[in-house]
């Protein structure tokens, strides 16, 4: 078994080298079509190419965690991107803003950045019918809030969600994101909305769910209540819950389980 995950990190290595270099694009022309309340808050998009030689065409949008504060833009995103190039998949790591209790901010960036990659598809070598979207933490939240809420061309072909933040009901949710997102002094109503488990329908794509069990930052029952969801409405689900690990890990070659969850998310991809 140590021999398998030694060759497929030395493969991993080797093909980093072969990623295409990534390119910059601001995420809107002009105006934004939510305003911030930070003028100098601004939204791009690092875009991640494979060479054409192993390209499949499938794409994802990667919405690195932060709370909703901030953004861990390195092992939360450009790592998942380059790691995403050795399967042939483009990448996109999305700079979102911040919403400072206006959750139409990160919702719109989100949304822009599916419709924006759907518009360069064939520019980029990409099938717009199959672009994912995928987040970690408040990332997984807006990842969510995306394969749950949006419609025709921001609309994700699927989803992958590593301990993310789901409900923004109090009992369960992370409370930081919870604030950022909607405000501290949210309505019931607009929490229910934006509490994506309770959004599941079937139309709501297939999802591939990764979190620990000794996360005390985002209790597990979050991506477990989205599994849930996903099971009662006939989603096709994976759900991966590994027994240690706590929050935030990503990419790190730290955490205990990364050659186990790289290869579980690899097969996932390669499965439809």
């Amino acid at each position: 078994m140590r021999q398998i995950f030694f060759l497929f990190a030395m493969l991993a290595t080797s093909l980093t080298a072969l990623a295409d270099n990534p390119f910059e694009l601001n995420l809107w022309e002009g105006k934004p079509k939510v305003k911030s309340a930070d003028p100098n808050d601004t939204a791009k998009i690092f875009v991640y190419l494979p060479p054409k030689s192993v390209a499949t065409g499938r794409a994802v949008v990667i919405c690195p965690g932060g709370g909703y504060s901030h953004l861990a833009m390195d092992h939360e995103g450009k790592q998942v991107a380059e790691w995403l190039n050795q399967l042939g998949i483009a990448g996109i790591v999305l700079k979102y803003r911040m919403p400072h209790g206006k959750y139409e901010v990160p919702i719109s960036d989100a949304e822009q950045a599916m419709r924006l990659v759907r518009a360069n598809a064939q520019r980029w070598a990409i099938n717009p019918n199959d672009i994912g979207i995928m987040g970690s933490s408040a990332g997984g939240h807006l990842a969510s809030t995306i394969a749950t809420h949006s419609l025709k061309d921001a609309k994700p072909n699927f989803q992958i969600l590593f301990y993310p933040v789901i409900t923004m009901m109090p009992d369960i949710t992370h409370k930081g994101s919870h604030d950022n997102l909607l405000g501290s002094h949210a309505k019931s109503k607009l929490e229910r909305e934006y509490s994506n488990d309770m959004q599941v329908s079937r139309l709501t794509s297939r999802a591939w769910i990764a979190l620990s069990d000794d996360d005390h930052t985002v209790l597990p029952a979050n991506g477990v209540s989205y599994y849930q969801a996903c099971y009662k409405q006939d989603v096709p689900a994976s759900l991966h819950v590994y027994p240690s690990g706590g929050h935030g890990w990503g990419m790190r070659s730290s955490f205990k389980y990364h050659i186990e969850m790289l290869l579980e998310l690899k097969a996932w991809l390669q499965s439809f």
